[in-house]
């Protein structure tokens, strides 16, 4: 039953990176590396994990997925679309005169987006905020928090993780998508990190360290994330930027570009075979 599970939830990331790249190609222009590296969370997190109803997007006890790292949401609206929030056609106004889809999420401009996000640092103040005041509601929905590793270089990011420590937020898990590339280069080389998990054990957090792109290894670590636990909790998700496509992986540069035709015939050419695979592996 596992291996079918995963089988199926690698098929449903394929499907993701595809409208991924139609979308970022129709606009000609985004974000490729982070929302492709991204694909493999965003498919466990709303399709194995996460409490949401697209025929309920507001329900009150719902999950709340905030996305601090707003320049990757055309994968976060490929995984909204196929998952039934909203109409996958749509997909093609992205970054479009008038679009519900711009290049950074608006809260309530679609079903589903809890919050607005695009200056870098902000949404983990944001979804500590929300997990404090659930707490005090004595509310059980969970908070999951995407944020990427370059924008650990803002020191808003570092008050939230004291914030949370300080309040002990156990319903809070961040996911840090550790692909080591932002707008300028590598992380390392931009503004080095070090190690995000002594950082963050260091502040008081609970972490885990993953293969961010291993569906079973996500499943794995949100699983351990609903044990009973007494302090927020990290995941470090060490990904690969432009995942499913040789021509964009690890390269830094595609960090915020969309591909020309002959790249995107190309890359949908992998991801077809990518899905091809994933039909035909055992269960």
């Amino acid at each position: 039953m596992f291996d079918k599970k995963v089988r199926d939830l690698r098929i449903i990331a394929t499907d993701i990176r595809k409208d991924i790249l139609r979308s970022l190609y129709a606009a000609k222009s985004g974000h490729t590396a982070g929302s492709l590296g991204a694909a493999d969370i965003f498919t466990v997190l709303y399709f194995d994990f996460l409490n949401v109803d697209s025929k309920n997007p507001d329900d009150d006890h719902r999950d709340y997925f905030i996305l601090s790292c707003g320049h990757i949401c055309p994968a976060l609206y490929s995984t909204l679309a196929n998952k039934g929030f909203f109409d996958r056609s749509e997909l093609g106004t992205l970054r479009k005169l008038g679009s519900r889809l711009q290049g950074h999420p608006h809260r309530e401009s679609l079903p589903g987006i809890e919050s607005t996000s695009g200056p870098l640092g902000s949404g983990l103040s944001q979804a500590a905020g929300l997990a404090l005041a659930l707490k005090r509601d004595g509310k059980q929905n969970k908070v999951v928090c995407l944020t990427s590793d370059g924008e650990h270089d803002e020191g808003n990011t570092w008050e939230a993780v004291l914030f949370a420590h300080k309040y002990h937020l156990n319903n809070l898990t961040v996911i840090v998508d550790r692909n080591r590339i932002q707008i300028d280069g590598n992380t390392e080389d931009i503004m080095p990190l070090g190690s995000i998990r002594e950082k963050y054990i260091s502040f008081g957090w609970g972490v885990i360290e993953i293969d961010g792109n291993s569906i079973p290894q996500i499943i794995a670590a949100l699983e351990k994330s609903t044990h009973e636990r007494t302090k927020p909790l990290v995941i470090v998700a060490n990904t690969t930027p432009g995942k499913g496509v040789k021509l964009f992986e690890n390269d830094y540069k595609w960090h915020g570009k969309a591909p020309n035709e002959q790249e995107f015939l190309q890359a949908m050419n992998e991801l077809e075979a990518e899905h091809l695979r994933a039909l035909n592996a055992k269960e």
